[in-house]
């Protein structure tokens, strides 16, 4: 066995509006070759961007509002009503917005909202554009899950930041805990099961300033890459996987390793 703990998964999240908060679910079903369903389905595309709004298709990240550029949208909190698409946002606990993504009215009042709240120019005049069909607005152009180890987020907190680090800002799918710290980094080439799901590990997730963003506040209060530089001499946390069987996963399912 490479571990004698038991590798578990904790949480799954998805990022319904790429840049705005996680949605937690206890469960998924994973397709092959398959993002998370509904995570970075849609995303916010800003006046620069070579996006076509009317056609939109994967795009690098600058074409979208992001927290690496764009801070105070970290602002901000969302909650997500997969009956309906309903997308409500937060601002300090309180609602200032909500619609549905699925519908032209409900999608124009969210747009609305995001152009009062966002400055104008370059980087302005918001809008929300939905993913083809089997697609999703990942950093990446490939269909891959994102896995965050809570242990070497422990690690970065405990013995580099030395204050608490909050595991969203690296905006995991899956975040487990069982395994040593930085142990994820050399799965890489390795296959895993979780449930009854298989993936194959494709590489480790290098760190951009998003991650320096404090969720929910909007602050830049730490600098995760280069923290992460001069710790361990590199910028990685987490590591992406495609999936090769298709199946459900579901919080505290156990992770295997082969």
């Amino acid at each position: 066995m490479l571990h004698c703990m038991m590798i578990k998964l904790n949480e799954i999240c998805r990022y319904p509006v790429k840049g705005l908060s996680a949605d937690v679910i206890s469960s998924a079903e994973l397709s092959v070759g398959g993002a998370l369903p509904l995570d970075r389905k849609w995303g916010i595309i800003h006046a620069a961007s070579a996006i076509d709004a009317s056609d939109p298709k994967w795009g690098p990240k600058k074409n979208f509002l992001m927290l690496a550029k764009d801070e105070k949208i970290g602002s901000l909190t969302s909650k997500f009503d997969e009956d309906g698409n309903i997308l409500t946002i937060f601002r300090k606990g309180k609602q200032i917005s909500r619609g549905s993504l699925s519908d032209p009215m409900g999608k124009q009042v969210l747009q609305t909202f995001l152009s009062g709240f966002m400055p104008s120019g370059a980087r302005g005049h918001p809008k929300i554009v939905k993913a083809p069909t089997e697609d999703c607005f990942s950093d990446v152009p490939e269909n891959f899950l994102s896995i965050i180890n809570l242990e070497s987020v422990k690690d970065l907190e405990t013995r580099i930041i030395r204050k608490a680090v909050d595991p969203h800002r690296f905006r995991g799918n899956l975040y487990i805990s069982g395994t040593p710290a930085w142990s994820e980094l050399d799965w890489v080439g390795k296959k895993l099961s979780i449930g009854n799901v298989e993936m194959e590990v494709i590489e480790p997730i290098k760190r951009c300033q998003a991650t320096n963003i404090l969720p929910g506040v909007g602050d830049v209060d730490m600098n995760i890459p280069l923290s992460l530089q001069k710790a361990y001499g590199h910028p990685n946390c987490g590591i992406y996987v495609k999936v090769t069987k298709a199946g459900k996963v579901n919080t505290g399912d156990e992770i295997r390793l082969s």
